[in-house]
């Protein structure tokens, strides 16, 4: 049996790991789809706020006896829409409205996970626990994350024009509030989408990393797309094989590939930076 085989085809061998692994291709797309408009706009934070207000929805959910993806994303979209109000109609900065309120909405979800009953293990929730996902959870990721990915592409043109220059594309006629909460109720789903597999705390480099490789890679947009969704790909096989033979976590596992992939797209963008400068202070 050669090496490949040993590293690769052995850990797909066993059924819970396909599972894994096709949950974690799914999650990986969204996410890194997502990523890309999220890094231009810089709501990189934003995404940090949502995934941790979902917690109170879920434990409500699991209360009430409802799913857990409508809790949850009930939760994060409460949660955006309550910071874009504050921002407005206060004169504390986004920054800080996110702080305070993504902190005290996990905090109240730590509060009353406490206090409830229930089947679902914090640790779980807290970090996903992608080898443990059934074929029904895989379909329920499916079912949010292809028409998500499909709005997002569909409509790429006007989200790239919102992050970039909202006023022109209200002048040209686009609804910039749709957009924006269009946005934000996309974030709240891509989310939902990733709670089973990362977790909470995780999702968030998912929301992030893709995104920002694309962005350090290349200049064009549908090009930073194909990065950033190759790398998230990549990230969650790798990732998800690596944590089989390091017998490891695979949701961290596939985030600390994505680091590495940030990293080397890092040193290839002050590479390019470093030789352009060259040869511009060369003579001519």
């Amino acid at each position: 049996m050669s090496l490949i085989d040993i590293w690769l085809f052995t850990p797909l061998s066993h059924e819970f790991m396909l599972r894994g692994l096709i949950v974690a291709a799914l999650v990986g797309v969204v996410c890194a789809v997502l990523s890309c408009f999220l890094v231009l706009k810089g709501w990189s934070l934003m995404g940090d706020a949502v995934s941790h207000a979902v917690l109170p929805g879920i434990v409500l959910a699991a209360m009430t006896g409802l799913p857990l993806a409508l809790g949850a994303f009930a939760a994060g979209l409460s949660c955006a829409l309550g910071i874009g109000y504050l921002k407005e109609n206060s004169r504390v900065k986004e920054d800080t409205v996110m702080g305070i309120v993504f902190s005290g909405m996990f905090a109240l979800g730590l509060v009353l996970f406490v206090k409830v009953d229930s089947d679902q293990h914090l640790m779980h929730i807290l970090f996903g626990n992608m080898l443990g996902v059934r074929w029904a959870d895989i379909a329920e990721t499916a079912i949010i994350a292809v028409p998500t990915i499909a709005i997002m592409l569909a409509k790429r043109g006007d989200f790239l024009l919102h992050a970039f220059d909202p006023a022109h594309a209200r002048a040209i006629g686009l609804n910039v509030r749709a957009l924006h909460f269009g946005l934000l109720m996309l974030l709240a789903l891509t989310i939902v989408v990733a709670l089973k597999a990362v977790g909470i705390i995780l999702v968030v480099a998912m929301l992030v990393a893709p995104g920002a490789i694309g962005y350090l890679t290349t200049r064009q947009f549908d090009r930073m797309l194909l990065v950033a969704v190759g790398a998230a790909t990549l990230s969650s096989i790798f990732g998800t094989i690596l944590s089989f033979h390091l017998d490891a976590a695979t949701g961290p596992c596939i985030v600390v590939v994505q680091a590495a992939f940030f990293l080397m797209a890092l040193a290839g963008n002050l590479m390019r930076a470093s030789r352009r400068a060259s040869a511009v202070q060369q003579p001519g």
